[in-house]
């Protein structure tokens, strides 16, 4: 999940503004090197304002999840890859998308829920399961698409279904983040998609189609 990214144009009260430095700093940083001297810093509060509105850290970090989640949800609601009047081309105008939407620093596209999961899944369970919440929300948004796909081409695969198909196509994003991440080569995450795009169009026989 990605992209939400930079302050708002006109910067509201110290608890978004709060939310919004949590979202950037964090994935430029990670979670546990932001300090909340880092998060007032970038957002232009002091510290009785930040745990005015925050009892911790940890706290903070719950509520920016859910802040990604939300703010993601409405991202990728308006975006044009629902457009498409055929399910699979609608699935894949999703993966195009997220390739799209890679661009600028790596702390711009990647994700902040899964930079968070990655590193407190053991540590702090509560930000692990508000970020496992934004993931599989959002994985459940393409299960209605792959299954419609399924349908209209007569696939009857007993050895995936439309959820893990959606939960794969995650694995990969996400995977790809860490891949350009440690090659520092946002390229690596566009390979990863250009993978995914073939997988599912092997998945749902486009090729068969085509050389017919």
């Amino acid at each position: 999940m990605a992209r939400p990214t930079k302050q708002s144009p006109e910067r509201g009260g110290a608890r978004i503004r709060l939310l919004e430095a949590a979202r950037d700093v964090i994935r430029a940083k990670g979670y546990a090197a932001t300090t909340v001297d880092d998060l007032c810093a970038a957002a232009g509060v002091t510290k009785g304002a930040f745990f005015h509105h925050f009892g911790s850290k940890d706290a903070l970090g719950v509520a920016a999840a859910e802040f990604w989640a939300e703010t993601t949800t409405a991202f990728f609601a308006a975006a044009p890859y629902h457009q498409p009047a055929d399910a699979l081309d609608r699935v894949l105008a999703y993966v195009a998308f997220r390739k799209a939407i890679i661009a600028g620093d790596l702390a711009e596209f990647t994700c902040l829920v899964g930079t968070m999961a990655q590193e407190v899944h053991t540590s702090a369970p509560e930000i692990r399961d508000a970020c496992g919440r934004s993931i599989f929300g959002h994985t459940a948004t393409l299960e209605a698409d792959i299954e419609r796909a399924r349908r209209d081409r007569g696939i009857d695969a007993r050895e995936w279904s439309a959820a893990s198909l959606a939960r794969h196509t995650q694995t990969v994003i996400q995977g790809g983040f860490v891949l350009a991440k440690a090659g520092n080569d946002p390229e690596l995450a566009r390979e990863a998609l250009d993978h995914l795009d073939r997988y599912i169009r092997h998945l749902f026989r486009v090729e068969q189609e085509q050389a017919a």
